[in-house]
C-alpha cells in the first residue's frame, strides 16, 4: 500500500502543483480513494515527502469514494459513525494501530487489533493518514484550526500561528477560558495560578521537550500551551523554573485537544474543492476520563 501511495503522489504532484491553488476541480463523484487523496496532497502545495506516514493504512486505493470523514483518530466509535453516514474514506491525523508507523507485527494475534481490522475490511473502508502534508501547508493546517478554535486570531504576534499576546489575565483565568473551550478535558498545569500572563506560545501535539524548553527560554513566552510530553522532561524543567521564581508556566491540554481542531479545519478546506461527495468532521474526543 505504501508503494502504491508513493507512486500516486509522484504522478499527481506535477499536475496539481501549488500554483493550481485556485483551480476548480470537476465533481469528484465516482472518483477512487487514490484519486481523492492525490488531489488533497496536491492542494497542500507541499513538495513530495520521502518516507511520509501519509499513506493508506487500510483498504483498497481503487475503492470508489461515497463520502469522506476527517478525524483525529479512527476510533471504533468514529468508524461506526462513518459507516452510518455512508462515508468510506476516513482521513485521520494520527496512527490507526497504536504506534507512529502503524507496525502491526506485534498485534497479529491481538483481539483488539483483529476486531478493528475486520470491521474496517468488512465495511470496505479506506483509512488514510494526513499528518505530514497538513503540517506543511502554509499556514499549517492543524495550527490554523487550533487558532480558530481558541478564538485568538486577533492576538497573533506578527501573523504567527503559535505566538500570542492575549489580554492580561491570571494563569487561573486563562485556565477558566480554556476549560470553556475544552470542557471534556482535564489539564496538567505547572505554575503559580495567580501569576499575571499575556504571552502565550502554542505547541501543538508532541514536538518534544526541547521544543517546549526552547520556547519557555524566550522572554516572549510566559505560558507554553502544549499537547503532551514525557513527565520527567518539560514538567520537571518548568517545576524548577517556578521554584526559582521565574515567570513561567505550562498547560498540557493533551495531544488530542491540542490538534483535533485542525481536522475540523481540514474538513472545511476539503469542502472548498471536493464536490459531489459529502465531507464531514467527526470528533474523536479525549481518550480517557479523569477521576
Amino acid at each position: 500500500m505504501k508503494t502504491f501511495s508513493a507512486i500516486l503522489i509522484l504522478a499527481f504532484a506535477s499536475l496539481f502543483s501549488s500554483g493550481s491553488a485556485g483551480m476548480a476541480f470537476p465533481g469528484e463523484k465516482g472518483k477512487t480513494a487514490a484519486e481523492i487523496i492525490s488531489m488533497i496532497i496536491a492542494k497542500t502545495g507541499a513538495n513530495e515527502i520521502p518516507g511520509t506516514v501519509d499513506v493508506i493504512k487500510e483498504g483498497n486505493p481503487q475503492t470508489v469514494v461515497t463520502g469522506i470523514v476527517t478525524t483525529m483518530f479512527a476510533t471504533m466509535d468514529v468508524l461506526k459513525k462513518a459507516v452510518a453516514s455512508n462515508c468510506n474514506l476516513v482521513i485521520v491525523h494520527e496512527p490507526l494501530y497504536y504506534n507512529h508507523l502503524d507496525n502491526t507485527e506485534q498485534f497479529r494475534d491481538d483481539p483488539v487489533f483483529l476486531e478493528k481490522k475486520k470491521y474496517i475490511n468488512d465495511h470496505n473502508l479506506v483509512i488514510w493518514r494526513f499528518h505530514d502534508y497538513i503540517h506543511l501547508m502554509k499556514p499549517d493546517g492543524i495550527e490554523s484550526g487550533m487558532v480558530k478554535k481558541l478564538g485568538w486570531e486577533k492576538y497573533e504576534v506578527n501573523g504567527s500561528l503559535n505566538n500570542f499576546l492575549v489580554p492580561e489575565t491570571t494563569l487561573r483565568g486563562l485556565l477558566a477560558y480554556l476549560k470553556g473551550i475544552f470542557p471534556k478535558n482535564a489539564f496538567y498545569v505547572i505554575g503559580d495560578p495567580e501569576m499575571k500572563v499575556s504571552k502565550v506560545r502554542l505547541l501543538c501535539g508532541a514536538p518534544g521537550s526541547m521544543a517546549h524548553i526552547h520556547a519557555l527560554e524566550q522572554s516572549g513566552t510566559e505560558v507554553a500551551l502544549a499537547g503532551e510530553a514525557q513527565q520527567w522532561e518539560t514538567y520537571e524543567y518548568v517545576r524548577d523554573a517556578v521554584a526559582q521564581g521565574k515567570k513561567k508556566a505550562v498547560v498540557f491540554l493533551g495531544h488530542i485537544a491540542s490538534e483535533e481542531a485542525g481536522m475540523d479545519f481540514c474538513a472545511t478546506r476539503l469542502k472548498g474543492f471536493v464536490s459531489g461527495i459529502s465531507v464531514s468532521y467527526i470528533e474523536s474526543g479525549p481518550s480517557f476520563w479523569s477521576y
